[in-house]
């Protein structure tokens, strides 16, 4: 039976699936890879235990599902997305770990560049902020930090992308070195609206074009998988981001749609189709992709910790032993007592952009407990969310109508439905969860003739749930003035951190 193979590299792990041609999957395998935190407010990830991984999980998901490396039709690659690796061209080999996507360990860097007011340029060029987040100032870090590495990048002895392009590396056995716009747009090195890497940019950034990655369409044959490395040969037909791969495989391919990924951040699209829509109110521009795969545009806000927050509950605190656990806590409690939580771990996202800002827990009393704070680490991905919606709504003159759910939180029936009561907007959770994942192999499947229409991938994304508003207008105006509440002493500690470190 002829299947795709969605790899799916995320945070904390990756999973492979395989999909037939009814769009259900029949294989699945999940490995988990290592977060190292060498410093306070640093990620990294070994980027061979990455490959191995793959390599494991797609053995594993084929067997799963009782295939045979021939039945593969073809392959998609979805990932996280600012997370950089730079190696070596002739060895393959990486000069440092990779650097996550959470990682702020670039904040002062940024923070001069938007003290020379290059922050205008950026965001008109790339659609983004200047914050450590995005990849063009982690590339510089490694060609900084890692001796020699400048002059080899120079020398253009050094590769350096995104987890798909260092995917893509790896699979075709380093014949390949190709990522694809949704990826490009978020490293703050690439001119969105003319679709190609910007000269100035890089050199704004001190990072040498040549070292950069061919940007080829998210849904088409970037080359054939080496049998050597994954033990088959089969056309690599698609690679995309995995927020944008999920809103792909939401279906949310027009304009005015919307989804939010509850994974370890939080990520809310809007399609805008082909308008580029600047933003004013702290959200970013970026790509996304049409029915088929071509560039189209979304506007993003990004929540840097939603279901980590839970995480921490689990395994930094005890508090729970699952993150299944939060549902009854949270709903044993008849409201939230007052008890808020800023899980700014690794600072504040869009709209705020704060890298300074961490953690913070307010409204505490003695009678707080573990009820208290698993309802509000979920109400803090609700609340973040809905900023986010209010956001997009100011940017565009348009309010977000319905959204879209998906991601690990997504399960959680109360958080779906305190999401809708505090947004006051219809949720819809789909059957299959896994939406990025879908998205991958939906345009790979495309680009290899594996589907001829779009329009099949919808029918197989039947809703499992649909979650309607029931809060008052006076209780969700409560809520909302105790979670701003929350975010200006957030704010307010982090400023005060700052302005500490000028008067050293």
């Amino acid at each position: 039976m002829a299947v795709i193979l969605a790899i799916d590299q995320g945070t904390t792990g990756t999973t492979v699936l395989t999909v037939d041609q009814e769009g259900s999957v029949t294989g699945r395998a999940y490995q988990e890879i290592e977060q190292h935190y060498p410093r306070p407010g640093w990620v990294e990830h070994d980027p061979g235990e990455i490959w191995r991984s793959v390599q494991r999980t797609v053995a594993a998901a084929l067997e799963a599902a009782g295939n045979t490396p021939e039945d593969v039709a073809g392959i998609g690659i979805t990932n996280q997305r600012e997370t950089v690796v730079v190696w070596d061209r002739e060895s393959g080999e990486p000069i440092h770990r990779a650097i996550v996507w959470q990682c702020r360990r670039t904040a002062p860097q940024c923070r001069t560049l938007e003290k020379a007011g290059r922050g205008p340029l950026v965001r008109e060029r790339s659609g983004l902020v200047i914050d450590p987040y995005f990849s063009g100032t982690k590339i510089a870090w490694l060609l900084d930090n890692v001796p020699g590495a400048r002059r080899r990048a120079e020398a253009v002895e050094l590769a350096a992308g995104t987890i798909d392009s260092w995917l893509i590396w790896k699979l075709t056995a380093g014949r390949t070195h190709a990522t694809e716009p949704t990826n490009a747009s978020r490293t703050q090195l690439y001119r969105i609206d003319e679709q190609r890497w910007d000269p100035e940019l890089c050199g704004l950034l001190g990072v040498p074009e040549a070292m950069l990655p061919a940007v080829r369409p998210s849904g088409g044959v970037f080359g054939i998988s080496d049998g050597r490395g994954v033990g088959l040969e089969a056309p690599i037909a698609s690679a995309i981001g995995d927020q944008q791969a999920a809103l792909y495989g939401q279906g949310c391919w027009e304009p005015g749609l919307a989804k939010c990924t509850y994974g370890t951040g939080a990520f809310l699209l809007v399609h805008t189709g082909d308008e580029l829509v600047p933003s004013r109110h702290g959200l970013l521009t970026t790509v996304a992709c049409g029915p088929r795969g071509g560039a189209t545009y979304a506007l993003e806000g990004s929540v840097f910790i939603a279901g980590a927050a839970v995480q921490w509950l689990r395994d930094e605190l005890g508090v729970v032993s699952s993150a299944a656990e939060t549902e009854d806590l949270a709903r044993s409690l008849a409201t939230n007592e007052g008890v808020y939580f800023v899980p700014a771990f690794v600072g504040l996202g869009a709209p705020h952009w704060l890298p300074e800002a961490r953690g913070m827990l307010v409204g505490l009393t003695r009678g707080s407990g573990r009820r208290h704070l698993a309802r509000a680490s979920l109400e803090a991905m609700a609340f973040a969310a809905h900023d986010l919606m209010e956001a997009m709504a100011a940017d565009w003159g348009r309010p977000v109508r319905e959204l879209r759910a998906d991601g690990g939180a997504a399960a959680n029936d109360w958080l779906m439905q305190f999401q809708s009561d505090i947004a006051a907007i219809r949720v819809g959770r789909p059957r299959l969860v896994e939406t990025t994942a879908l998205g991958a192999a939906g345009l790979a499947g495309l680009a290899v003739g594996f589907w001829s229409d779009p329009g099949a991938l919808r029918e197989v994304q039947a809703l499992d749930r649909q979650f309607e508003p029931a809060l008052t207008d006076e209780d969700r105006g409560r809520l909302l003035k105790g979670w701003r509440r929350a975010l200006v002493a957030a704010e307010a500690w982090a400023r005060a951190g700052v302005e500490g470190e000028g008067d050293d």
